[in-house]
């Protein structure tokens, strides 16, 4: 029998990739000419025409902003070139961010960490941040952690929120530094206290899996929750498990359904598979399979293998869809391919029967290898059988008895360890 169980998918963490923010340094006032936010365009022009770099700076985002003025990103590039080549850090790093979001100028990742690391050497957080990123994606250098590690450390050490996030990544997976999930969970903590939503999730998976500090699934819940009230999908949909696991909270399915709507309205694909389950299944909700159905193939469509497994299930049974055997194999090779247990048993079934796809009993061994040696008991179970029956590989007795053991000694699938403990009292 195919495995076609529905549950929601485990917790992970899921990596947010850094995409230039806006200009990052404001112009900043400057006492001893008298140029602040209320300064006029016209002193701010005539300082800046006098040579006085913080005047030119001023203007240059007076021109990007449109703040008593007419946006025009050249004339912007034009006085925070102008500033920075006077040595003024914060047009610096705005020369910088100009270069690297083409605004103004031509895209340059170059000429970017140039005067990013200009800025940054005088000390400016913004710069010190984005030249860590620029390393660490190896854009206008070549990629390098430790270069990362150390302008991440730098802005961190003032309190910069996403250099704080970053450099906990850094730690939590030993990228440019020697792992210490303990690191990584003081400075997530450290930014998560700031409101950073990606690293109040982080922390949350910490203490949720107990890495780098207590498990405590109370903790990892108010994290979530942190997150998932600023809009963060990840922490969505793993505070809907939460709610469905009954984990750190009191149990509650319709919260569960909540939050993964939530999620899944955001385009997260784990709520997409997880919100096509509870409509599958009925819970926190009316059952509905063919709402199951649309959500799987959301997730699925992103190439979620939890999504394309269900859907193909759901094809399979004929649930919320019209019954098709060669949407069923199409979806369950795609997951099989990304290397999910449960699809490549039910791919080497689809073989094993003939059901939308030619009967092939190598390619079913094939797939049921693959999944046996993921742990999935129906695999175990099912190869098993091929090795006592000598199917298309010679019998061998002893290799069918190893199997239906490690079958029979699994509790996540009452099924295939029954079948398993059957053929045992009869091959013992």
């Amino acid at each position: 029998m195919m495995n076609t169980k529905v549950a929601a998918v485990a917790v992970s963490l899921v990596l947010v990739f850094l995409a230039w923010s806006p200009l990052p340094v404001v112009a900043q006032n400057s006492p001893s000419t008298g140029i602040n936010e209320q300064t006029p365009v016209e002193q701010v022009r005539r300082l800046a025409e006098q040579g006085n770099a913080a005047a030119q700076n001023r203007l240059g985002w007076m021109y990007i902003t449109g703040q008593g003025i007419a946006k025009d990103e050249k004339q912007a590039f034009i006085w925070f070139q102008k500033a920075a080549n006077q040595g003024y850090a914060p047009a610096e790093s705005n020369l910088g961010a100009m270069y690297g979001q083409g605004r103004g100028v031509a895209k340059d990742y170059e000429q970017a960490l140039n005067w990013l690391r200009k800025a940054a050497q005088q000390n400016d957080v913004e710069a010190q941040y984005l030249a860590g990123y620029l390393y660490a994606t190896g854009q206008g250098t070549a990629k390098d952690e430790k270069q990362a590690y150390q302008w991440y450390s730098k802005a961190a050490q003032q309190g910069h929120t996403k250099a704080q996030y970053e450099l906990a990544k850094m730690y939590d997976y030993g990228r440019g530094v020697t792992q210490d999930k303990e690191q990584a969970v003081a400075l997530y903590r450290k930014s998560a206290d700031q409101g950073h939503s990606d690293a109040q999730t982080s922390l949350g998976v910490m203490y949720a899996t107990g890495q780098g500090v207590a498990k405590n699934q109370e903790q990892a819940v108010f994290w979530y929750r942190k997150a998932a009230e600023q809009g963060n999908a990840v922490a969505q949909n793993n505070l809907a498990v939460k709610y469905k696991d009954g984990a750190g909270v009191v149990q509650d399915y319709m919260q569960a359904v909540f939050w993964y709507r939530k999620a899944a309205e955001q385009g997260n694909a784990g709520g997409q598979t997880n919100l096509g389950a509870m409509y599958d299944n009925g819970t926190g909700v009316a059952q509905d399979k063919e709402q199951a159905v649309y959500w799987y193939r959301k997730a699925a469509e992103q190439g979620n293998s939890d999504g394309q497994t269900f859907l193909g299930a759901m094809y399979g049974r004929g649930e919320g869809v019209t019954k098709d055997d060669a949407q069923a194999v199409y979806w369950y090779r795609k997951a099989a391919e990304q290397g999910n247990a449960v699809a490549q048993s039910n791919l080497g079934m689809m073989y094993a029967k003939s059901r939308g796809v030619a009967q092939d009993y190598a390619q079913a061994i094939y797939w049921f290898r693959k999944a046996a040696e993921q742990g999935n008991a129906d695999a175990q179970y099912n190869l098993g059988v091929f090795y006592e029956t000598g199917t298309s590989v010679p019998q061998d007795i002893q290799q069918a008895i190893q199997l239906y053991q490690k079958a029979a000694a699994q509790n996540k699938d009452p099924d295939a360890q029954q079948k398993a403990r059957q053929r045992l009292s009869q091959l013992q």
